[in-house]
């Protein structure tokens, strides 16, 4: 039996917890090749709190901690780090565990701005240890099975991808409606997952054309009645057109600006036919197959011994197997599906329509975004984080 991996989660609060669930899924189904030693927040009774859930699957209970270069000092079996902090202090916390030699996951996106991401990168290929991006989207078994079916040729050669995304939302987040925590908006946030999944399914991102805008300048705590506002300062509205480097083309637009009608469209398109990404697919010849039909034939393609690469004891939560990987690839048995250059990559095209829309809607190359070349829009974060 593989020795467990030793690992700190850091930051206990929001997708934390479900990392920690993730982690809870594989122990139910016997994989427990690793143990939770540490847990870190600086709000000292959010560390104590994931010590105690975490107990209580693993048995053991993990020391917890205000301050990470406590806990890298204390913890000398630690071997890994699930970073799952403020996008804001990414880069600070995971430098700290490059340096001491620990292998680390962290939380999308990969960074505040990508100066820092680099920064990031330059760490981790100096320590030389694992370093995984939490991109989780594609892992779910309905992407795997389009990313194959589109790979086989079912729909022809890609054309055109429409990611559109309407509606209204009055509701005050937290820290992830300030820009200079967040980084950005929806775009940014869950818009990472969504650039991850046109790398995926369709190719690298070579233009980008956008713009972007805040038509709410509050989120309340009642909604409803709209009472308790809070102001905030990252966008709600942005419309963007992608050109990908093999000649498809992509419609991205993310409204939470859009009272009254919502609705949401994710398409595929091909030469001889579309997949939807909540219903299936359909060709000209008159082809239908749901979603569900699309995994089972997948399934079958690959055969159970390459479905439980994939989703190892039938395990199909997207965080318990990025997770599981992660611990894998510590155990030195696999490389992690998305590192620190794939998250890197995602974060660009984000980033991108960000640029675009400061030099109002002009067509930025993905490649000089992803260069530092141009960096308008996130020179004052940069600034604010001393880079």
């Amino acid at each position: 039996m593989a020795e467990k991996v030793t690992l700190a989660i850091v930051g206990c609060g929001g997708i934390a917890g479900a990392h920690r669930e993730g982690l809870r899924k594989l122990w139910e189904v016997g994989i427990r090749d690793f143990e939770v030693i540490a847990t870190v927040d600086i709000n000292r009774t959010a560390a104590e709190e994931m010590a105690d859930k975490v107990a209580e699957f693993q048995g053991t209970r993990p020391t917890p901690y205000q301050q990470l270069e406590e806990m890298l000092q204390t913890e000398k079996s630690l071997q890994a780090v699930d970073i799952c902090s403020v996008h804001r202090n990414h880069h600070t916390l995971a430098v700290l565990c490059f340096e001491a030699g620990k292998h680390v996951t962290i939380e999308k996106p990969l960074a505040l701005t990508l100066k820092a991401g680099r920064q990031m990168l330059a760490a981790a290929e100096k320590a030389g240890t694992v370093f995984q991006v939490a991109e989780n989207y594609r892992r779910a078994p309905e992407h795997r099975a389009i990313h194959w079916a589109v790979r086989q040729g079912d729909i022809g050669e890609i054309r055109m991808i429409f990611w559109l995304d309407v509606g209204e939302r009055l509701w005050y987040w937290t820290w992830r409606d300030h820009r200079f925590e967040a980084g950005g908006g929806w775009v940014l946030d869950g818009g990472v997952h969504f650039a991850d999944l046109f790398r995926y399914h369709v190719g690298e991102v070579e233009t980008v054309a956008a713009r972007a805008h805040a038509f709410h300048p509050y989120r309340y705590h009642k909604p409803e009645t709209l009472e308790g506002p809070i102001v905030v300062d990252v966008e709600d509205t942005v419309m963007a057109t992608l050109t990908f480097k093999n000649g498809a083309m992509g419609q991205w637009t993310s409204v939470s600006a859009a009272p009254g009608k919502r609705f949401s469209q994710r398409v595929l398109y091909g030469e001889h036919g579309s997949i939807d990404f909540g219903s299936g697919l359909k060709t000209r010849s008159g082809r239908e197959e749901s979603l569900q039909e699309m995994v089972a034939r997948f399934r079958k393609a690959i055969g159970e011994d390459g479905w439980e690469q994939m989703f190892p004891k039938g395990v199909t939560d997207t965080i318990a197997t990025e997770l599981w990987e992660f611990i894998q690839a510590v155990q030195g048995n696999m490389q992690v599906e998305i590192d620190g250059v794939e998250g890197y990559k995602d974060e660009a095209i984000c980033m991108a329509v960000y640029e675009s829309s400061w030099l109002n809607g002009s067509t930025v190359a993905v490649a000089d975004v992803e260069a530092g070349a141009i960096a308008n829009y996130q020179r004052d974060l940069d600034e604010s984080l001393g880079l």
